[in-house]
């Protein structure tokens, strides 16, 4: 009787759910997803809080991302150092935001966080041809990565000052509802 392990203490896991749009029981399931990952660092009691971290490597080659050109973007981003090495809270996180019951500005919100390559909170021309470059996996000319670019510019630069503040992200977002799904 009694034998059975405590990961976390009621308080933890009633903080991760206050923060995230998970169930105890999701919790408890991406917990175990990202023990996995690296069973040898992640140990099974988290009631001293320790600090740990998957390496990228192993982040960015979750089912989820390992086939996404932009997966150590969203890693950096989500990584409170934003080197991609994740703590449980950044798992969770990036999880959270992905999830179904995320507000879609939320989901705007991060989008634009990756899309902001060189972090200045403005989405630039180069950011833009980072972004256009990965989307197509590099298989437009520079050429037509500039037309593009130009045409988001111009169609979304709500300001007109050359770049794509959040507001302006966001406001392109609302005219493709299909964006974030």
């Amino acid at each position: 009787m009694g034998n059975k392990q405590t990961i976390f203490t009621h308080e933890q896991l009633e903080a991760y759910q206050d923060c995230t749009f998970f169930t105890r029981k999701e919790i408890m399931r991406l917990f175990y997803r990202y023990q996995d990952l690296a069973p040898q660092l992640v140990p099974l009691d988290y009631t001293s809080c320790p600090d740990v971290k998957v390496p990228y490597e192993l982040i960015g080659s979750m089912p989820e991302l390992k086939d996404n050109p932009f997966r150590q973007r969203i890693a950096q981003v989500f990584s409170e150092a934003g080197d991609g090495h994740m703590t449980l809270d950044d798992f969770l996180d990036i999880f959270s935001v992905m999830s179904e019951m995320a507000p879609r500005d939320l989901k705007a919100y991060y989008a634009f966080k990756i899309y902001d390559f060189n972090n200045d909170d403005y989405i630039c021309a180069w950011d833009l041809e980072q972004t256009v470059t990965k989307l197509t996996r590099g298989e437009l000319s520079a050429e037509e990565v500039n037309m593009v670019c130009e045409k988001v510019l111009d169609e979304a630069d709500g300001d007109h000052d050359g770049r794509l503040s959040l507001e302006d992200f966001q406001n392109m977002i609302l005219r493709a509802p299909d964006f974030l799904r």
